[in-house]
């Protein structure tokens, strides 16, 4: 079934910060190559951060210096980038002083680091002791994945988790069970930078519908970091993605597998150099959406997509 067209293609360079709009795109096992091929460490709890815990991070935008490699990362052959920050100021990736500058911008001590291989699985570990040993038990025991939600239900594990996902008292939190098992014990798939799947796919139809319900807030495409913005078709409306885990979806010469719907924190009411904080856009998705905008995809054939292509579950 046809669904629409690709409007818009986003690589991300530096995880948390703006990315690039681009024409077209290989995609490989991995996503479009070096998408998040850079995040920044806080040094001080040892992890992986992103724009939730560093706001200012989504104010900046980064780009590559050079064009990627049209292939899967994983060689630790990261191509360097420039970071933009407000008031003009730049930061490049090879500096000497990089992180210097980076933990001054920022205000905390911080590192940038390039994409490690899965095999350092200590760079990408949680430092938390219950995160490491719930994600363990969640990938070798589908009985205690299952029981995640009602593990998590009270006490600190539920204060942790509201805080993570910035929920406010009185709604409720994602079900841990549907996520995959391995980002509990580590901060992203190992290898990658990724928050849960390689692919994230958004659609107008769904943007629609959010801009109808709280027509106040602005429902920029950038809030939500989408790979693909999904033009979709005339008389598809709603929020169609809800309906597709499960399900292929082919973009181009791309196919992919429809994992879960895109769960979504307080990344989203972020201020961004063009448009302020605003929390209500947190609250509608959590009230009017089940919490999600959008779905996370893993790619099962690879090839090439462009501007304009038929996309089509």
């Amino acid at each position: 079934m046809r669904i629409g067209t690709v409007k818009q293609i986003w690589r991300y360079p530096v995880k948390s910060m703006a990315g690039e709009q681009i024409d077209a795109c290989s995609v490989g096992t991995l996503g479009i190559p070096l998408d998040r091929g850079w995040a920044i460490r806080d040094e001080t709890t040892g992890e992986i951060t992103n724009g939730k815990h560093i706001p200012l991070l989504m104010q900046g935008y980064a780009r590559y210096r050079e064009p990627p490699p049209q292939a899967d990362a994983g060689n630790g052959s990261v191509p360097h980038v420039v970071m933009h920050f407000p008031k003009g100021v730049e930061v490049f990736s090879d500096s000497a002083e990089v992180n210097a500058q980076l933990s001054e911008l920022l205000g905390r001590s911080v590192s940038l680091w390039p994409l490690q291989p899965p095999s350092n699985e200590d760079f990408y570990r949680r430092k938390s002791r219950t995160a490491r040993v719930l994600g363990r038990l969640a990938r070798q025991y589908r009985p205690f994945r299952a029981a995640l939600p009602a593990l998590t239900a009270f006490g600190r594990a539920k204060a942790d988790l509201r805080e993570l996902f910035s929920r406010e008292p009185g709604e409720p939190v994602p079900d841990l069970s549907t996520l995959p098992p391995e980002i509990l014990e580590f901060t992203s798939p190992r290898g990658t930078f990724f928050d849960a799947f390689p692919i994230h796919a958004l659609t107008t139809a769904s943007l629609e519908m959010m801009k109808r319900l709280n027509p106040q807030a602005t429902w920029d495409v950038r809030r939500f970091r989408p790979n693909f913005l999904i033009e979709t078709d005339a008389g598809i409306k709603g929020l169609i993605e809800s309906e597709w885990p499960g399900q292929k979806l082919r973009i181009g010469a791309v196919e992919l597998r429809c994992e879960i719907p895109t769960v979504r924190c307080g990344m989203t009411i972020q201020a961004q150099k063009e448009f302020p904080k605003d929390p209500s856009i947190l609250r509608s998705i959590v009230k009017d959406a089940q919490q999600n905008l959008g779905i996370y995809a893993s790619v099962i054939g690879a090839g090439e997509v462009r501007v304009g292509d038929v996309v089509e579950i």
